[in-house]
C-alpha cells in the first residue's frame, strides 16, 4: 500500500491506493475546524473533485466518518476520521464515438453489463486511444436516445480477456460499487486454462502485484510486499488433462494482470500467454500425440485462456443482489472440446 500525505489547511489528507480504478483519502479533522457542512469541507479539500461527486459519494454511502457512513449535511468536528472512496479522474483522452460490436448481456438506467469480446482493449491509454470498449459504448448510447450519457468505468479487464464487465450510467451508480469493490463484497470469478496441475488442487495465492522491475509492461508478483498491491487470488481445479488444468478463480482484490501473474508465480502460467510465457509447451511429454494437441490449441487459443464467467454485486437501485453469467468464450470452449477428446485416453 503506498501512501501519501496532502497538508491542506492544518489538516492532514493521507492518500492510499487500495484498488486500481479507485482513490482512497483519510482525513483528520484538525482540533481548530470550526463546524461545517461535510461536502463543502471535502470540496474544499479536495479541490480537484467536483461537490456534485462528493455528494454522490456520500449519497452511496462512501463517505465514512469515525466508521459510520454520513450523509451531505453531516457538520464536521474537530478529531473527526474521515474515509472517502472516489473512482479515479478520467484519462485525459478524448472519447469519441466509434462503431464497434458489442455483445450486451443486460442493461437498465443504472448501469450495462457486457460481455467483452477478445481484442478489445476497455479504456483510451497512451498507444490505444481509440476502438476501446468506451468509444463503442458512447456510439451505442447516442444511437439509443442515450446521448446525455457517459460511461463510467467500475473495473477493467486485460485487452485479451474475454467475459462479464459492468459499465455505470451515473455518477451514483459507479460510487456504489466502487465501494462494494474497496470492501471486496463483489463476487468475480473467472475461469482459466493454466499449464499443470496446481498444488494444492484448491486454495489461494497471496502476493503483492506490481510492475516488474526488469520490464515495465509485465506485473509479477512480490510476495515479500517489497513492491506493489496486496492482492489474493482463490482457485479450484475443476478438471486437469494431466499437463492442463482448468481452474475456477475468485479474485478477492481487483489489480492489473492479477490472475496472470499470481499463476505464473506458481509456476502454472495461463495457456496462451505470451506475456508470461504460456504461448509455448511448458508441461507434459515428449511424444508427438501432445506436441501435435497443445501446438493445435496454442494456434486456436492465441490469447491468455481467461474469461470473466460470474459477476455479482448489489444493484445501486434495487439495493438487492444481481448475479451474471456468461458461457466460456468459443476459443476456450473449443481447446477443453480437444483435451477431453485427445488427452483422456
Amino acid at each position: 500500500m503506498s501512501e501519501k500525505y496532502i497538508k491542506s489547511q492544518q489538516t492532514i489528507v493521507t492518500q492510499f491506493d487500495n484498488n486500481d480504478l479507485y482513490e482512497h483519502y483519510k482525513i483528520i479533522v484538525d482540533k481548530g475546524q470550526t463546524p461545517i457542512r461535510i461536502d463543502k469541507f471535502l470540496t474544499e479539500r479536495l479541490n480537484f473533485v467536483s461537490r456534485n461527486k462528493i455528494q454522490q459519494a456520500a449519497n452511496a454511502g462512501c463517505i465514512i466518518v469515525n466508521g459510520k457512513p454520513v450523509k451531505n449535511n453531516y457538520k464536521i468536528k474537530p478529531y473527526d476520521e474521515i474515509k472517502v472512496v472516489l473512482p479515479y479522474p478520467p484519462e485525459n483522452f478524448e472519447l469519441v464515438p466509434e462503431n464497434i460490436p458489442l455483445n450486451i448481456v443486460y442493461e437498465d438506467e443504472d448501469i450495462i453489463v457486457i460481455n467483452k469480446q477478445k481484442n478489445l482493449v476497455v479504456h483510451p491509454a497512451p498507444g490505444h486511444p481509440r476502438g476501446t470498449l468506451l468509444n463503442g459504448l458512447l456510439y451505442y448510447f447516442e444511437n439509443t436516445s442515450q446521448k446525455h450519457i457517459k460511461p463510467l468505468l467500475v473495473h477493467r479487464l486485460d485487452k485479451d480477456t474475454t467475459g462479464l464487465l459492468v459499465i455505470c450510467k451515473t455518477e451514483y451508480a459507479q460510487v456504489f460499487i466502487a465501494k462494494q469493490l474497496s470492501e471486496h463484497s463483489i463476487e468475480r470469478k473467472y475461469r482459466a486454462v493454466v499449464w499443470g496441475i496446481p498444488e494444492p488442487t484448491e486454495g489461494k495465492i497471496v502476493g503483492h502485484i506490481g510492475r516488474a522491475l526488469y520490464d515495465r509492461t509485465k506485473m509479477v508478483c512480490y510476495p515479500d510486499g517489497s513492491h506493489g498491491k496486496y492482492a489474493v487470488t482463490h482457485y479450484k481445479v475443476l478438471k486437469h488433462w494431466y499437463y492442463v488444468s482448468l481452474v475456477e478463480c475468485r479474485l478477492e482484490t481487483g489489480r492489473t494482470n492479477q490472475i496472470r501473474a499470481h499463476f505464473d508465480y506458481i509456476n502454472h502460467p495461463l495457456f496462451g500467454d505470451s506475456r508470461y510465457g504460456g504461448h509455448k509447451i511448458l508441461k507434459g511429454s515428449s511424444s508427438a500425440k501432445f506436441n501435435r494437441v497443445a501446438h493445435k490449441c496454442l494456434e486456436i487459443c492465441n490469447r491468455p485462456a481467461l474469461h470473466a464467467q460470474t459477476l455479482g454485486f448489489i444493484h445501486p437501485r434495487t439495493n438487492k443482489l444481481v448475479i451474471f453469467t456468461t458461457a466460456l468464450a468459443n476459443d476456450i470452449k473449443e481447446i477443453i472440446k480437444i483435451f477431453d477428446t485427445e488427452l483422456c485416453d
